[in-house]
């Protein structure tokens, strides 16, 4: 399966994603889930991915071969397009065409069409924007109620996003927020595994300067972990216990 997450902040944004896939207990495998695209001085935008492995494989593929024909044919791509909202279109666009060719097959096979994406950016002078989008192709905007989206397993992540994430945030503070949201997946949920994916997108930069492989003999994420676990640990014994 899959964990991934974005934060939508005054400062920018922050994307992590998870690398496990897991097509049975003897087929576990790492594959890449987080995808981005620059034109430095022009647009980032960043894609993750989440659900069957070959179906959204296809859609970042498409949107490859939109970008590689587009100076001949002068379509629209992800690296012309004026808008994030734009781009959100492409990607759910290219959705239900990879859902027209393979969803009857996958469907005549009892597999169904699992694909779920969320992308962000920056587009010029438009402020940093983050999109949720459904296996239908219909998406979402993160707001100012609403700083963080997850797709895959994010029920044990959720949960801190929820008490802690805030627009006003820094980019650090919003890393280190996603990453004990991965870590309290990881000790719930087999089907997420390390290394995460992780990349940082200050606002105005139109530039990838901070992007990394966290893994598991990562030094700040170990230390992370232990230092959360010892908080969480220490803040249980400072309650009062319920009286019996």
């Amino acid at each position: 399966m899959t964990y991934c997450a974005a934060l939508r902040l005054d400062e920018g944004l922050v994307f992590a994603a998870d690398t496990r896939t897991n097509a049975g207990i003897d087929n576990v495998a790492t594959f890449r889930k987080l995808h981005h695209w620059c034109s430095a001085g022009d647009r980032v935008l960043v894609l993750l991915t989440a659900g069957n492995l070959s179906i959204t494989q296809s859609v970042v593929s498409l949107l490859n071969e939109q970008i590689e024909a587009s100076a001949a044919t002068q379509a629209p791509s992800l690296m012309s397009v004026p808008s994030l909202y734009r781009a959100a279109r492409l990607v759910g666009d290219a959705v239900r065409e990879v859902r027209r060719v393979d969803g009857p097959a996958l469907e005549a096979g009892h597999l169904g069409f699992s694909a779920s994406c969320l992308l962000g950016g920056q587009i010029g002078t438009e402020p940093p924007s983050l999109f949720q989008i459904y296996p239908e192709g219909n998406f979402i905007e993160a707001n100012e109620d609403t700083a963080f989206l997850q797709i895959g397993e994010h029920k044990y992540g959720k949960p801190i996003l929820d008490r802690v994430a805030r627009p006003s945030m820094g980019l650090g503070e919003a890393a280190k927020l996603l990453l004990l949201s991965f870590d309290s997946t990881l000790r719930s949920n087999l089907s997420v595994g390390m290394p995460i994916d992780l990349l940082i997108y200050a606002r105005d930069s139109l530039d990838i300067r901070h992007e990394r492989r966290i893994g598991q003999d990562d030094e700040y994420f170990r230390y992370l972990a232990s230092a959360w676990s010892n908080a969480l640990r220490e803040a249980f014994g400072k309650i009062e216990e319920f009286e019996t």
